[in-house]
């Protein structure tokens, strides 16, 4: 069943460090957090971009108290800013501002924008450059599958086909249904109901109880028990139908006022995400081999110790913190 899907965020922003003359060919030095092929992170860069997601106040609360997970992930997204940067200009991809907007309207679809973005911050720490973060790179893998042949569920025939067959299940119905005692009570109740649907909470009233509706109300067909969802479906709007339901103690007497069917641009955004499990697992591979072949690696002197997050220097060896941003990061920020 094709369901919308809360908007999913993670990453951060693009932060590239400055070549230092000194530390070429070096692996460890005190002032880099990590390095991804030749392009290293720094301890600076990281601890700003760490500063400009506390500034805002949900994400602030969020961190109380975790501000080492915090600082984790976002080590971990710099390092995938680098990674995907990379894949894209090896492979010829551009993704730019304007397809990552219009993508982000796509999956906030009617929803409010300043509010997803506050229960973001609030619930899991993400702020707006992370989604847009986030949204870049999921176009960057699908666009890579798009190369290699991986992505003809994501072509606009494709979609539109997939569009076909599930406008039904999508539909939004305006209904009643009323519970009389009999069958003549429930033909006489219809007609009155067809003739004027506008009076139904009136017409309604005459059969208070469990079963019967006072008012109407619009659902989903998905939202609808099964049996009366099906002489619904069945029902022209304007409509509507006796069903003698013994379990219930009389006939139901339903009325369809009217059924709304979303546009396909308007779910065009749920039938990609249905559509994207393989391209995006293509895309994927393609950025994992990228990211083996620059090699990711975090100072060896440096590991999260202390309860501010701060890096601190410590004795051992390197400390990679790929995968360990990619268990800990709930919204999947360093995943491929």
């Amino acid at each position: 069943m094709l369901t919308r899907r809360p908007t999913r965020a993670r990453a951060a922003v693009l932060l590239v460090a400055a070549a230092l003359p000194i530390l070429a060919g070096c692996r460890s030095a005190p002032d880099v957090a990590a390095y991804v092929g030749d392009e290293r992170i720094t301890v600076t860069e990281l601890q700003a971009a760490v500063r400009e997601r506390l500034a805002d106040d949900g994400i602030a609360a969020w961190a109380e108290g975790r501000e080492s997970d915090l600082t984790r992930r976002v080590l971990g997204t710099l390092v995938d800013q680098e990674v995907y940067a990379t894949a894209a200009e090896r492979y010829d991809v551009d993704v730019d501002e304007d397809d990552v907007s219009r993508r982000i309207d796509e999956l906030l679809g009617s929803d409010d924008a300043d509010a997803a973005y506050q229960a973001l911050a609030q619930q899991q720490g993400i702020g707006r450059a992370d989604v847009r973060a986030t949204v870049r790179q999921q176009l960057v893998r699908r666009e890579l599958a798009a190369r290699e042949g991986e992505a003809g569920a994501l072509e606009e025939e494709a979609l539109r086909a997939r569009y076909e067959e599930v406008r039904s299940e999508l539909a939004t119905l305006e209904f009643g249904y009323v519970t009389v005692p009999d069958q003549p009570t429930a033909d006489a109740l219809l007609a009155e109901l067809t003739a004027a649907p506008g009076r139904y909470a009136e017409f309604a009233a005459r059969y208070p109880g469990q079963y019967t509706l006072p008012a109407v109300r619009s659902q989903r067909i998905e939202e609808i028990p099964p049996l009366l969802a099906e002489q619904l479906q069945m029902t022209p709007p304007g409509n509507g139908f006796t069903l003698p339901v013994p379990e219930v103690g009389g006939v139901v007497v339903g009325l369809l006022v009217s059924t709304e069917v979303p546009s396909f641009e308007d779910t065009r955004a749920q039938l990609e995400e249905e559509a994207a499990g393989p391209a995006d697992a293509a895309g994927g591979e393609l950025v994992r081999a990228v990211r083996e072949d620059l090699g990711v690696t975090v100072n060896p002197r440096y590991e999260l110790r202390d309860d501010e997050g701060r890096l601190t220097p410590v004795e051992g060896g390197v400390v990679d913190l790929l995968d360990d941003a990619a268990a800990e990061d709930p919204a999947g920020g360093a995943a491929d």
